[in-house]
């Protein structure tokens, strides 16, 4: 059956008619270079991804947010404490407010760090001997000490840290970023998630769900190695011109069933991942092939060791992402938290940091030199801390209640902390700022208010951060 068959038997006046009354789908991708570019679209029009102005003008067009799955101790990375290892050994002070966390270790014995710190950059930054590469870049870094959540298991905190709240059901934030913004790059997904192995990270896909919102704006998980975006090409011996056909009729009667069931907004996803999909053959093979950078950027992220191949690879195709208009970019380390740390400590961390530190080094460098950083937000960190308890005699327990996270570029003044935790390291004790306030910073970087951003679900008005948070604008200032 050719297209002029088609059009026909079932009505349509033309060729433009079809495409027009069938909607967005893989043959109107196919075709849109032989109509006429000045007539308007009226699909383009009602596009829930085309790009929207910011509530104000902010200092990041796009972030990128390194997840370091299972909860990265604080006390050992950024966050140095003289008295927990003079106290080594000790049952936590009586002076100590007791703590909250998922295993009850209160009574267990203070555990010592063994780094070795010093200060980096003009700031005079903190850092452990377990992160040189990112040490080198400690001016480009605002380190937050005083981060604390509710989420006190890794489900909780990694749903917390994810979408604001430690149950499922709301969307995430790389949601909102694409809900309120757009993307400005229609040929690739807007929203983009990663992991460095085929571990799934904990919660699975609902990490990167749009909850409530159509399904159209949750993120698009691409596959760890050398193939992350599979089935781009056409089967072999297809032919170019009677696949579009083909497609052409799926896409009218994909948009006939959607359109008796518009309470499913995941068919109308669907529908535009295949539409996406069709338009990424053309696009996606050079966006993500690597070989197209020079050996020395290879090295850079460290992509010629074993150790730092993977997540190295994944740094480098976020920054390639980021540079063709992706607008959210989040990368997991550590998937299946694989940063827990109950026990054997310095073997565990040692190891994720030596995979993680030189990849995520080199992403800053890389984005700074290609004058990205400046309007590209990347933020660091997982979904809690560590205690200064030991369990199981050379681990530490879950930590929510005092963390760190760091964020660079985008306008965010580097080479200097912010707020800090007890002697300890237990509790954020100054400019403590909840899961909800680093959400609604991030959004107020990329020009998104908060609480302006609404959407309605049910009759009630439903905000990023639950009608909570504040963003900590200091962020962008030297004070």
């Amino acid at each position: 059956m050719n297209l002029s068959t088609l059009t026909d038997a079932h009505g349509y006046s033309s060729r433009r008619d079809f495409l027009q009354r069938a909607g967005t789908g893989f043959g109107a991708l196919a075709l849109n270079g032989m109509l006429d570019a000045a007539a308007p679209s009226p699909v383009a029009a009602a596009d829930p991804l085309a790009a929207k102005r910011p509530h104000f003008a902010g200092t990041a067009k796009r972030c990128i947010f390194l997840f370091m799955e299972g909860g990265p101790s604080h006390i050992d990375l950024f966050d140095p404490k003289p008295l927990l290892n003079r106290l080594a050994g000790q049952r936590l002070p009586a002076s100590f407010k007791r703590p909250i966390t998922a295993m009850g270790e209160a009574e267990s014995p203070l555990l010592a760090s063994p780094r070795k710190w010093r200060q980096h950059g003009q700031g005079g930054l903190w850092i452990s001997d377990w992160l040189p590469h990112t040490a080198q870049c400690a001016d480009d870094i605002a380190v937050i000490r005083s981060c604390w959540t509710n989420g006190i298991n890794h489900s909780g905190g990694v749903c917390q840290m994810n979408t604001g709240k430690p149950s499922a059901g709301r969307p995430c934030l790389g949601s909102w970023a694409v809900y309120g913004l757009g993307t400005e790059n229609q040929n690739l997904p807007a929203f983009v998630v990663m992991t460095d192995t085929n571990a799934t990270p904990v919660n699975g896909p609902r990490n990167w769900s749009a909850g409530f919102m159509p399904a159209v704006y949750q993120g698009v998980h691409l596959h760890p190695g050398d193939d992350p975006i599979r089935h781009l090409a056409l089967p072999a011996g297809a032919d170019a011109a009677r696949h579009a056909r083909k497609l052409q009729l799926l896409a009218q009667i994909n948009r006939e069933h959607a359109s008796t069931r518009p309470q499913q907004s995941e068919l109308e996803a669907r529908i535009r991942s295949y539409e996406l999909a069709y338009s990424m053959q053309a696009t996606a093979p050079e966006a993500v092939d690597l070989s197209r950078e020079s050996k020395a950027t290879q090295q850079l992220y460290g992509m010629d060791q074993p150790e730092t191949e993977a997540f190295g690879r994944n740094c480098l195709l976020a920054r390639r992402l980021v540079e063709r208009g992706v607008r959210f970019v989040q990368l997991y380390h550590g998937a299946g938290s694989k940063w827990d740390s109950h026990s054997k400590m310095e073997g565990n961390h040692g190891r994720q940091c030596r995979q993680s530190d030189k990849p995520i080094a080199g992403l800053l460098r890389d984005l700074k030199a290609r004058g990205l950083l400046d309007d590209t937000l990347v933020v660091w960190g997982g979904e809690f801390g560590r205690t200064p308890m030991s369990e199981k005699g050379d681990g530490r327990d879950h930590n929510p209640t005092g963390f760190t996270m760091w964020m660079a570029g985008g306008g965010v003044k580097g080479g200097r902390t912010i707020g800090s935790t007890d002697e300890l390291g237990l509790y954020a004790v100054n400019e403590r700022l909840h899961v909800h306030d680093l959400h609604a910073t991030i959004l107020h970087l990329m020009g998104i208010g908060n609480l302006d951003l609404i959407y309605r679900y049910k009759g009630r008005p439903e905000t990023p951060t639950i009608n909570e948070g504040e963003a900590y604008t200091r962020i962008t200032s030297a004070v």
